[in-house]
């Protein structure tokens, strides 16, 4: 790690989680001592691999499938001064394949020939060999072994890696059930030289802001050749992040993108790999952002600026500029307990940096009349505060919400729901938000929540969890990290909590306003899922962050009254969302990870 990036990550340590927790991390970093969700993970990786790994049966099963549909596979790998040993093993795997239309195109700028790989491409016609005499970087060669390829779809593989004997046939089933899938990726492993294998990367299905705060795609990577044709070869000026680079124009430029829940590459642990640690190469981390940036200007004008990993190397924080001004108003349900309510809007008010918002107070039944008196004060000292009046009696946190929106001002392009016990933590807070609102298909967004004792209330929002819905990460310190560091990284989510929601006024029309059969429970991912429905992504931002002294206006489900009524609720969720909850199919929450846990913990079991 460079000096100015370990001295950036200090102060932002020290600055976020305080002097005990920051010297606590270097610590943990000096003894090679793992987050807790990865010690969990790495025992039970060992379970899943016993349960799930290749037998003989399934081998042969591979072997005989018979396709309707059987396309050439191109195989490209680039060499330089590759080990003999890796080469070898890699090449074994290669020609062990359970699927036999593919070829291999190696282009090798090492410095000196190896008539080892040559050798091979005598041994099998399929394997061809072109020496080039010099080194033109791992760009550079990866383009010529492209040149080489005449298949339908090309793989990338690096020389010193290893894929499963079935990993073409995994894919060969992917393209038989639907031919215009033109780019799929897989979940993948890293792997010691005795074969030992560790640290699974269990991916989500496509998550296109994910993928545009880090490169979570990384292997295994299949495109078609027609869509290596659009977008065109890899760039040198992006070498250490090429790979970076390649899929993030590949995945822009692909018609169906499709994502396989299964271990089809190893990525191998070698002396100096940014598979043992990114840290080791800052310039690959550099390399990184500056694709990123050439990225959003390409595709969105440079209104998108990546900066550097500060949390999680390799994580990207992403910082998105607003465009026109737009107006956001704020829905704060409130009842009484106005010292809660004035924590929330002084931190708003001191912190808050753009200024086009007003505060919508929806008053909800209050008994006491130093709430009123309140509200005639601060009505006075901010002129962008207004009260509106709920008729009904009975607490229904959905139709209040809808009766805020529906009787704010019609000039407010964005709603940004906002529970009442909440305090602000980030000043461009709004900005992040709307930014993030006004890219393309974003439907709603999201903030990072913390308890008061700085543990995360919530990081998003998976269905399944526990037969319904759950937030993930809870409880996890502040400055700790969840699994590969989840809760530091912009991701698609199917849902996030209410408490801090951003959407735009014309959402709640067309997905029908919020679900008022859910007084209280579920209604939040009831309406995400809803917008999800209509083809728009969720997205969580963890660069907005806030305190939730979460229940305390409203108390806990602590009387059989709450109790009855949350069952109901529960009830009539899973009811609208029968389908989908049967599917078990959460996109962003990988199937080898076990629905009784929201921290991403491997099922010990075969999937």
């Amino acid at each position: 790690m460079n000096l100015k990036r370990a001295i950036d990550k200090m102060v932002y340590s020290y600055k976020n989680i305080g002097f005990i927790a920051t010297n606590r991390k270097i610590i943990d970093k000096l003894f090679n001592k793992k987050e807790e969700a990865d010690k969990i993970n790495f025992d039970r990786y060992v379970g899943w691999q016993l349960k799930n790994n290749l037998t003989n049966e399934d081998i042969e099963a591979a072997r005989n499938i018979s396709f309707d549909y059987s396309p050439k596979i191109s195989i490209v790998i680039p060499l330089y001064n590759t080990k003999k040993e890796y080469f070898e093993e890699l090449i074994n795997y290669i020609r062990m394949q359970t699927y036999l239309n593919w070829e291999l195109c190696l282009a090798d700028g090492s410095e000196n020939k190896n008539p080892f790989f040559e050798e091979h491409s005598k041994i099998d016609e399929r394997i061809k060999y072109e020496f080039l005499g010099e080194n033109l970087g791992i760009a550079g060669n990866t383009n010529e072994a492209i040149k080489m390829a005449s298949g339908d779809y090309i793989v990338f593989i690096d020389h010193d890696d290893l894929i499963q004997v079935t990993t073409l046939t995994e894919i060969v089933k992917v393209l038989n059930k639907d031919k215009t899938i033109d780019f799929i990726y897989s979940d993948e492993d890293k792997m010691y030289d005795d074969k030992i294998r560790f640290d699974p990367h269990f991916k989500p299905d496509f998550s296109l802001e994910t993928l545009e705060c880090t490169n979570y795609i990384t292997h295994i990577v299949v495109a078609s050749k027609e869509l290596v044709n659009k977008t065109g070869f890899l760039r040198s000026e992006f070498d250490g992040a090429q790979d970076f680079d390649y899929v993030l124009r590949l995945t822009k430029n692909a018609k169906n993108i499709y994502h396989i829940p299964n271990i089809l590459y190893h990525w191998r642990i070698a002396e100096g790999s940014t598979a043992k640690d990114i840290e080791l190469k800052p310039y690959a981390l550099d390399a990184g952002k500056n694709a990123l940036n050439r990225y959003f200007k390409e595709y969105y004008n440079g209104d998108i600026e990546a900066l550097d990993s500060v949390e999680v190397p390799g994580v990207y924080k992403i910082k998105f500029k607003v465009k026109n001004n737009p107006k956001v108003n704020i829905i704060i349900p409130n009842k009484d307990n106005i010292r809660v309510l004035d924590r929330a809007i002084k931190s708003i008010k001191k912190l808050t940096t753009y200024k086009n918002y007003k505060i919508f107070i929806v008053e909800n039944n209050s008994t006491d009349e130093a709430t009123f008196e309140y509200y005639k004060t601060i009505k006075e000292k901010y002129d962008n505060i207004e009260i509106l009046y709920y008729p009904e009696k009975v607490f229904n946190y959905s139709k209040i919400i809808n009766y805020g929106v529906k009787n704010s001002s019609l000039d407010g392009e964005f709603i940004l729901q906002l529970n009442n016990d909440v305090k602000l933590l980030t000043p461009d807070w709004l900005e992040q938000m709307i930014g993030l609102m006004q890219k393309e298909g974003v439907g709603a967004v999201g903030a990072r929540l913390y308890y008061e004792d700085m543990t995360i209330q919530h990081a998003g929002i998976a269905y399944g969890i526990a037969g319904t819905a759950g937030n993930l990460f809870v409880n996890l310190p502040k400055g700790r990290h969840a699994y590969l560091g989840m809760e530091a990284m912009m991701r698609n989510v199917s849902a996030v909590t209410g408490a801090c929601l951003m959407t735009s006024r014309k959402m709640y029309e067309d997905v029908g306003f919020m679900n008022e059969d859910l007084a209280v429970a579920f209604n939040d991912v009831d309406f995400c899922l809803k917008i999800r429905e209509k083809g728009y992504r969720v997205v969580y931002n963890p660069w907005v962050e806030l305190i939730h002294y979460e229940s305390k206006s409203r108390g806990y489900e602590d009387t059989e009254e709450k109790k009855q009524r949350f069952e109901k609720e529960k009830e009539i969720f899973k009811s609208n969302w029968k389908n989908l909850l049967e599917e078990d199919k959460d996109p962003y929450f990988n199937i080898n990870f076990s629905r009784d846990f929201a921290e991403f913990i491997i099922k010990d079991e075969k999937v």
